[in-house]
């Protein structure tokens, strides 16, 4: 796939002839300068934004021919995203944030399919707790919850331990770790940690929109060797 943005003297090649899968039941990082295509790649595999040129297939449908209608239900359906800043609304509780998505695909939210994915992620005692109640290591497994709520094909995470402590980031990568070993979740995960790198299954370097290296369960220490090399 190639993603160009602009035209010209603008023109800016995000993602260069680049051919990536993220295995079924599999959980892939990718890492890689600032401004090597990683949040495109992301943005791509769910929909957000569509290729200048080739194919975009999630469970083998290919999207980038969808209209934005199927894009929607794409998204509300089989892609769930969890960022950084965790996007929870304050006014409501964690099982009102979970049950968001379900509500806005126009089902009427089951209270036992919420609450069992938040006991999933271990908040079944703080269904009633608003995010400012709730510690930024919780709140991001509330996010992750309301990612879950809809059984997505893929789960697409963007920086998910940023802006955690490095307690809660344990936390949060051992529960993915859990749902890829034990549910066969799929994961694609964006990060600059090489901890959080370390914890997935492949680990997948960009640099100037191209994919030029990747490593199959490799320690901390070499991922965090690969991209310094990258960063010269």
């Amino acid at each position: 796939m190639t993603r160009v943005y602009g035209s010209g003297g603008t023109r800016v090649v995000a993602l260069d002839d680049v051919t990536v899968a993220f295995p079924s039941g599999s959980w892939t990082a990718v890492m890689g300068p600032s401004g090597s295509g990683k949040s495109t790649l992301l943005h791509i595999a769910g929909g957000l934004e569509k290729v200048t040129s080739g194919q975009v297939l999630v469970d083998g449908q290919d999207i980038n021919d969808a209209s934005e209608a199927e894009l929607t239900g794409l998204r509300r359906t089989k892609v769930g995203f969890v960022f950084q800043n965790f996007n929870l609304l304050g006014s409501l509780t964690a099982e009102q944030n979970v049950a968001m998505p379900l509500k806005l695909a126009g089902r009427r939210p089951s209270r036992l399919e919420v609450q069992a994915v938040l006991t999933q992620v271990g908040l079944g005692d703080r269904l009633s707790h608003k995010p400012r109640e709730l510690s930024g290591g919780q709140q991001q497994r509330v996010a992750i919850a309301r990612a879950l709520v809809t059984k997505p094909t893929v789960l697409l995470a963007d920086e998910p331990t940023g802006a955690l402590d490095s307690n809660a980031a344990r936390t949060v990568l051992g529960m993915l770790r859990s749902m890829v070993n034990d549910g066969g979740q799929t994961i694609a995960m964006v990060t600059h940690d090489p901890m959080a790198a370390a914890s997935a299954d492949q680990v997948l370097f960009l640099s100037d929109g191209r994919v030029v290296d990747d490593m199959v369960r490799p320690s901390a220490r070499d991922v965090a060797d690969r991209l310094a090399r990258l960063e010269e």
